[in-house]
């Protein structure tokens, strides 16, 4: 004769049975990363219509970001709605606020607005950058706090920028947050123009002369037939490793990529061959339509 079953032993089964099914989705997911063996530390590939994750590798883990931050700047200076046209004077106050880091920019040159704002995009110019916050109004401290107050209303709950450059590794997020403010900032039609832009040449101003200056972008994919990116910024301190984040159009559809903390010089340039070769692979879970 068949024993019938306890209600308490009913639920036991049932929650073993919930139990196994969220080892194995974690497994699979676990195997979809290890297949396309991704070096950054942190990645996300994200549906930018529905949100759906395509790919996900501690996407909540709060680390440096180095000079993703720029797009946050690029954001403050546009929302703001200062004229791109004014000139700015480079001084030694902005020179202070890089940090020492190179730049081809030397104090005392003026350059318009827009034309910093072209090359912090593009180029990652930290000092172009500097000069964006300390030129605000208010100054840097104003200009600070403007970043970190968008970041709250886009929800970036783990993300702090402390300065407008992304040297400084207290300039912390997630891949996840990084994704919610890669979505903001595609709507912005000059950050999408000037973040893909191959090469462009600005003048800067000393005194009477004028020096053209060429700078490429940073993100050579950009410059490639085989990518459609629409939006993208690359970020490297060393404690932040190698990083890139990018809005793009790839196997039919509309996505956001962040890589984080990614080791080796092109690794990031190699995780996002990896990706794309894998969502345009017949074996890709997003590729479906």
């Amino acid at each position: 004769m068949q024993r019938k079953l306890h209600p308490l032993e009913g639920i036991v089964a049932i929650c073993a049975l919930v139990l196994v099914l969220f080892v194995s989705v974690g497994f699979a997911q676990a195997q979809e990363v290890k297949k396309i063996a991704l070096r950054s530390s942190s990645a996300l590939v994200q549906d930018a219509g529905t949100g759906e994750v395509v790919i996900g590798k501690n996407a909540d883990t709060v680390v440096p970001i180095a000079s993703i931050t720029k797009l946050m700047t690029a954001m403050v200076i546009l929302d703001r709605g200062l004229d791109l046209e004014e000139p700015i004077k480079l001084s030694r106050e902005d020179a202070v606020a890089m940090k020492g880091s190179r730049s081809r920019l030397r104090t005392g040159l003026t350059l318009t607005r827009g034309e910093l704002l072209l090359i912090a995009l593009m180029a990652s110019d930290n000092r172009a950058a500097a000069a964006l916050g300390v030129s605000y109004p208010g100054g840097l401290e104003a200009f600070v706090d403007a970043m970190n107050a968008k970041a709250g209303m886009l929800d970036m709950n783990d993300s702090r920028f402390v300065e407008p450059t992304g040297l400084s590794p207290a300039n912390v997020s997630t891949a996840s947050d990084l994704a919610k403010m890669v979505r903001a900032a595609h709507d912005y039609p000059l950050i999408r123009e000037y973040s893909t832009m191959g090469r462009a040449t600005v003048k800067a101003h000393n005194g009477r002369r004028v020096q053209p200056l060429v700078y490429g972008n940073t993100n050579g994919l950009v410059r490639s037939k085989h990518w459609d990116i629409e939006l993208s910024k690359t970020g490297y301190i060393s404690e932040a490793g190698r990083c890139l984040v990018m809005h793009l159009k790839l196997a039919d559809k509309d996505l956001i990529v962040v890589l984080l903390d990614s080791w080796g010089k092109y690794s990031r340039i190699g995780d996002a061959n990896r990706i794309k070769k894998w969502l345009e692979s017949s074996h890709a879970l997003g590729h479906s339509s």
